[in-house]
């Protein structure tokens, strides 16, 4: 959850990451921290025990020996034990940080004589009744629930150098530096950001699938933002520790209570005792492979029903991640009633960083859970509600006093300070500046007042048919309307001395559920048969990445409308109409044959056509803006369904046809070996056309790779009128390479890939128009495959691809180079 938080307020957090750049853990905690040293070496002593005694609160030491604990159910004595070591206590002072050095003396025993014999660990009887019991412990078994949940996140800017504050783009915040202060958990400086508080209502129902979080209160470090709040609930990062794979943030985890957590885990029986009135045992565990994704801590088990009572899971140090440099979770589990254990509380802290030794962030977030209900059915009006997570119409905003009176975890003074020093950065003149500067970063638009120029990477750009162009573009911006935005721009082109225009306005009749209306006009050369996810035809970088001079754009002469209406999360339907002229060029004629046999030479092409579409994605996720969304993927399949009508002599249009097209795809997990992604798509085109209307398919004439693209065909290389492809990409998150010494340290993963196409083209439409040259239909299938290496630098990824099939071709290699950008964890 705090990953996707972090990323919906992207404008809010990448403005503050310019500005401000924690102090200790919360006044009613106590922090111990430090380092456990063998007092005859003066060596780590690593997994060591650390607890405040007579209590279940506690932590294990790293393999350095460090070790970091912050509660609000401290004792006021420290229990330290490790196998081999004299027991050590030490006095706290409860409700203050405190560092130690702790030594451990070595325990030596004489004995005149010891017979080992063969016998099990003790831990893995214990495990094995976690397994039997596993099904009637899994909070996901049950039919029907309901609960309260206060859920706190806060962002801090980690990695810190002492010189930022003198920077002179920064004098004006110098004062926000006197927040910060440094992390012993994980040994960095820092400096809060942001922090969150929410109350909510969380429904949930087994069958039919109900899940819905209704947000009825909210505090945001005094910033009034609903994108924010959207993920300011618990529903999108659960760790469900009974699943096999624990899902965060992507990677699957290895559970410690796997059915199989043996081959991945050793695991140590250490202690057992009374909570509450519970018999429980505690049971250490750590990862026996280096760079497997797996954790290390301990959990708390009830004896008799056999079900977590708590648990500590910390990432271990050297898993192959990306993002994701640490993570620490302590999760709490009451019994509700004789039989159903729920989770009560998650406290959890993640260091993300992209760049070693470079700015990072800790998200932290508290999340208690109460008042739990089981059986009572979900009231209509929520099973109405089209979001997962929705925000009461009504003003979510509370008074102090409301948060003093209902907090279910007390804010720290540190916490108080953080609201109070976000509303001081908004003052300072500066902030409007380095405000609008972040925004032309992340969105590409440079904002002055009611209207917003760009995006600036198609100012200059350049192709064979219009050499030097230059473009100006623009839109509105929220500050003129956050209901309807105008936008439109106009180039030149210095080669062919031509004016290129567009126009458009997007009117939200509601922002979520998403409904949407859209209508435009485009005077403009584009290039057709190029994937959705291609480069834009006037970006500079496609000047510069081309493979080919692009020869292929053509002038087009569209207006088109639509009309979105979404009836559910993840469910949509799409009406479109949509008219255009195609010209030709002298590089792609439209030259047709007579009866005669003689050719017949064509300057235009017209169309019109309305489309239906159809999207389903169960359960998907999105981050919202104004007029904007991104879609997060769902874990289920994605349906994608258009059927198109083309009318003849509707405004001039020339042909009669019919359309469909469908697509199926998804990522399933294949843990321990990662993950696979498919696409699956097939089409039919039902009439006589020309192939600019047909489907041609989509090429990539660039050195970056494009997962919706065939990266070794050439735009204008096949045409279709019914055609089935697959794309598919198992990514193995260096399974292989982490266990090649050496290599491993470069956390790099592997991918295979391959893409599929099959097609064919009617005589009747293959006979209707002359191909340019270098395009054919299909007489066998097309494919493609490669071998790729993900996570380099943390950022890039570089693929070698082979082309199997078509090598005849003009202008096609049997081998390439592909490379992107990309982030993941």
């Amino acid at each position: 959850m705090i990953g996707l938080w972090f990323m919906s307020g992207t404008r809010i957090i990448f403005l503050q990451l310019l500005l401000i750049v924690s102090h200790c853990m919360s006044a009613q905690n106590t922090v111990v921290s430090g380092k456990v040293l063998d007092d005859a070496t003066g060596d780590p002593v690593p997994y060591t025990n650390i607890g405040f005694q007579h209590s279940t609160v506690g932590t294990i030491s790293e393999t350095d020996g460090s070790f970091y604990l912050s509660t609000t159910k401290a004792t006021d004595t420290l229990f330290v034990s490790s196998l081999g070591y004299e027991i050590k206590r030490l006095p706290i002072k409860v409700g203050e940080a405190q560092e130690f050095i702790i030594r451990l003396a070595p325990v030596s025993i004489d004995i005149e004589a010891v017979v080992v014999r063969p016998g099990e660990n003790p831990a893995f009887r214990i495990l094995r009744k976690i397994n039997e019991f596993k099904k009637q412990n899994d909070p996901t078994r049950i039919e029907l629930y309901q609960y309260k949940a206060y859920t706190k996140l806060r962002l801090d800017l980690n990695n810190i150098g002492p010189n930022l504050k003198d920077r002179r783009f920064l004098k004006e915040f110098n004062f926000v530096f006197n927040y910060m202060d440094s992390s012993e958990l994980f040994n960095k400086n820092y400096l809060p950001l942001l922090i969150t508080e929410s109350m909510s209502s969380v429904y949930y129902a087994k069958n039919p699938p109900v899940r819905r979080e209704v947000i009825e209160a909210f505090n945001v470090s005094g910033i009034e933002n609903k994108t924010v709040s959207q993920y300011a609930g618990k529903m999108y990062q659960q760790l469900n520790i009974y699943d096999n794979f624990i899902l965060f943030f992507d990677p699957g985890f290895v559970s410690p209570i796997a059915d199989f957590g043996r081959m991945y885990y050793k695991y140590y029986l250490e202690d057992s005792a009374f909570i509450d009135t519970h018999w429980c045992y505690k049971i250490s565990f750590k990862p026996k492979r280096k760079q497997e994704r797996t954790f290390h801590g301990f959990f708390w088990v009830a004896d008799t029903s056999f079900a977590i009572k708590n648990i500590q899971l910390r990432v271990s140090t050297d898993v192959n991640l990306n993002l994701l440099r640490d993570m620490i979770a302590t999760l709490e589990f009451d019994k509700v009633n004789d039989t159903l254990w729920f989770l009560t509380r998650e406290d959890m802290v993640i260091d993300f960083n992209v760049i070693e030794k470079s700015y990072g962030f800790f998200g932290r977030k508290t999340a208690v859970y109460d008042s739990i209900i089981f059986d009572r059915p979900v009231p209509e009006s929520v099973k109405q509600m089209t979001t997962d997570t929705y925000i009461s119409e009504t003003d979510i905003s509370r008074e102090d006093s409301y948060w003093e009176n209902n907090r279910k975890s007390k804010m720290s003074l540190e916490d108080l300070e953080v609201f109070e020093m976000v509303d001081s950065v908004k003052n300072v003149p500066a902030y409007k500046f380095i405000y609008g500067l972040a925004n032309m970063l992340v969105d590409y638009y440079i904002v002055t007042g009611p209207v917003e120029l760009g995006p600036y990477y198609t100012t200059v750009s350049g192709n064979p048919v219009e050499g030097l162009r230059l473009r100006l573009g623009g839109r509105t911006s929220n500050a003129f309307s956050t209901k309807i935005m105008p936008g439109g721009h106009v180039a030149y082109g210095f080669r062919d001395n031509r004016f290129k225009y567009g126009l458009y306005l997007m009117f939200m009749v509601n922002t979520n559920p998403r409904r949407t209306a859209y209508g435009s006009y485009l005077h403009d050369i584009r290039q057709l048969g190029k994937s959705e996810n291609a480069f834009l035809d006037d970006n500079y970088m496609t000047s510069i990445i081309r493979r080919n001079p692009n020869f292929k754009l053509t002038m087009v002469d569209q207006y088109s409308f639509y009309y979105e209406h979404e009836w559910a999360q993840g469910f949509s339907n799409t009406l479109r109409f949509k008219h255009q002229k195609i010209h030709s060029t002298s590089y792609i004629p439209f030259e047709y044959f007579t009866v005669a046999g003689d050719t017949l030479s064509r300057t235009t092409l017209t169309s019109a056509e309305f489309t239906l579409s159809t999207h389903w994605a169960y359960r998907e996720k999105f981050l919202w803006g104004k007029f904007e969304r991104i879609s997060l993927g769902s874990l289920y399949p994605t349906l994608d369904l258009d059927l198109t009508y083309g009318p003849k002599d509707l405004f001039g249009s020339e042909y009669e046809y019919w359309k469909i097209r469908l697509r199926i795809s998804d990522k399933v997990e294949t843990n321990p070996l990662g993950f696979l992604k498919f696409r699956l798509t097939a089409g039919k085109v039902f009439g006589t056309l020309p192939y600019p209307l047909l489907k041609l398919h989509e090429g990539n004439e660039t050195y970056v790779y494009d997962p919706l693209s065939f990266n070794m065909m050439n735009y204008y290389e096949f045409v279709s009128d019914e055609y089935v492809s697959l794309f598919a990409e198992q990514h193995f998150q260096g399974f292989f390479l982490n266990r090649i010494p050496l290599i491993r340290r470069l956390h790099w993963r592997e991918v295979l890939s391959c893409n599929i196409l099959f097609g064919h083209l009617s005589e009747k439409n293959r006979n209707l128009m002359i191909f340019p040259e270098g395009l054919s239909s299909l007489s066998q299938p097309y494919y493609e495959a490669g071998v790729g290496i993900e996570n380099i630098f943390r950022l890039f990824r570089v693929d070698a691809l082979w082309r199997f099939s078509y090598l005849d071709h003009p202008d096609v290699s049997r081998f390439g180079i592909r490379a992107t950008m990309q982030l993941s964890f």
